[in-house]
């Protein structure tokens, strides 16, 4: 045996007895082993993700709620298959976890199309997306997800390519640059956003479709737990459902998390998930009878409390509560003025008659008066509640 053979086998043995140590501590923790955790039996996360897919509907007929987006998307994709051409660009534009990742699947699925996925904050230079639509098949469907947030370099590459299926590629600098045509494959692009707002008039106006989500009404998101429970192979009582839904906050993805918390709860603790199982197991993670979580509560707390209804600014709102300005403002603040428990006003946030209440709290008398003024109607409005005082309904 030569000399460097043995100088293999004596490091392989002194790194093994370091790493025996660091077994038996893990294991002492209850913890497996690193090179253990790539064990079939430690694969239970994949279970998991196969309940995320099944989750989504494959099909615009098992799509719950969205009556107008999905009837206008059917007859989209039935017209481009009787023509036999790829369905106009399409745009998916409303609030966080309504469905627009899934309706995109459902557009390739339902068009018999290969589906590409991708996110605007990815697409940061032009040649990033050049690489993707260079790449597509004929009939492909692209899903930029967040496309508001892609490069304006980018956005400017994408005008070309929707309309005339072609890109302009600079090859070189200066004045020997030459711009060399690329043809692309015709393809369909499908793009979400949250911020329908921030996208340029030119990018918005090539879609050929635009669809607002709203949010759900409790009796959707009922329809949406109910099928999901099943997938869950869990047995829950309608009012249960009904208590979910109502603190789901209009979002089917908000219901979905809920219910798998309440699944949770209900196997660690045994027994069906009953309406009081949901009670508890929402109480647990901080989610009352309106949807508001830890961070809502403190908010409007603060609000009535600390400023006594206010108004008070978002920066000052924000610093109190010890979070970011632009968590308030995005994240806490349009549910709350959603749900009517404050107003924005051009001196600040206030918060309404309806938010003292569902805190169990009076405002003083000088802020009552202000909200009962604010509550009566002015200018045309009161001039039509006094004519209809008069003359009844018939106007």
């Amino acid at each position: 045996m030569s000399d460097s053979d043995e100088m293999g086998r004596a490091n392989e043995m002194r790194r093994a007895k370091e790493m025996r140590p660091a077994k038996e501590m893990r294991r002492a923790n209850g913890m497996p082993p690193a090179d253990e955790l790539l064990q079939p039996e430690m694969m239970g996360s994949e279970a998991e993700v196969a309940f995320e897919g099944a989750l989504r509907p494959k099909s615009l007929a098992e799509f719950v709620g969205q009556h107008r987006v999905r009837g206008q998307l059917q007859l989209l994709l039935d017209a481009a298959t009787i023509q036999n051409r790829t369905p106009d660009h399409i745009l998916l534009a409303g609030p966080p976890g309504l469905g627009k990742t899934t309706l995109a699947m459902i557009v390739a699925h339902e068009s018999g199309r290969p589906l590409r996925m991708s996110s605007g904050p990815a697409i940061q230079h032009a040649g990033d997306l050049a690489a993707v639509l260079s790449s597509l098949v004929p009939g492909e469907v692209l899903f930029v997800d967040e496309i508001h947030r892609m490069a304006r370099s980018a956005e400017e590459l994408l005008y070309l390519a929707m309309e005339d299926f072609r890109i302009d590629i600079m090859v070189g600098k200066g004045a020997g640059a030459t711009s060399i045509p690329l043809d692309l494959a015709p393809f369909t692009l499908v793009g979400a956003t949250t911020r329908s707002g921030l996208l340029p008039n030119p990018l918005r106006d090539r879609f050929g479709f635009t669809a607002h989500l709203e949010f759900y009404d409790a009796d959707e998101l009922v329809h949406v737990l109910r099928r999901a429970a099943v997938l869950l192979e869990l047995r829950v009582e309608d009012a249960a459902l009904i208590e979910i839904a109502n603190r789901s906050r209009g979002t089917p993805r908000i219901a979905n998390r809920l219910l798998r918390r309440v699944r949770d709860y209900a196997l660690v603790h045994g027994g069906e998930a009953t309406r009081a199982v949901v009670r508890s197991a929402l109480e647990l993670y901080d989610v009352d009878e309106l949807g508001l979580d830890r961070l809502d509560r403190a908010v409007m707390m603060i609000l009535l409390t600390r400023f006594n209804g206010g108004p008070v600014g978002l920066n000052t709102l924000a610093v109190s509560v010890g979070e970011e300005s632009e968590t308030i403002e995005s994240v806490v603040e349009p549910f709350l003025v959603r749900i009517g428990l404050i107003i924005r006003t051009p001196r600040g946030r206030m918060a309404t008659r309806e938010g003292w209440e569902h805190f169990g709290m009076q405002p003083r008398n000088d802020i009552a008066e202000q909200l009962a003024h604010k509550h009566r109607p002015t200018g045309n409005e009161g001039a039509r509640a006094g004519t209809q005082q008069l003359f009844g309904d018939e106007l």
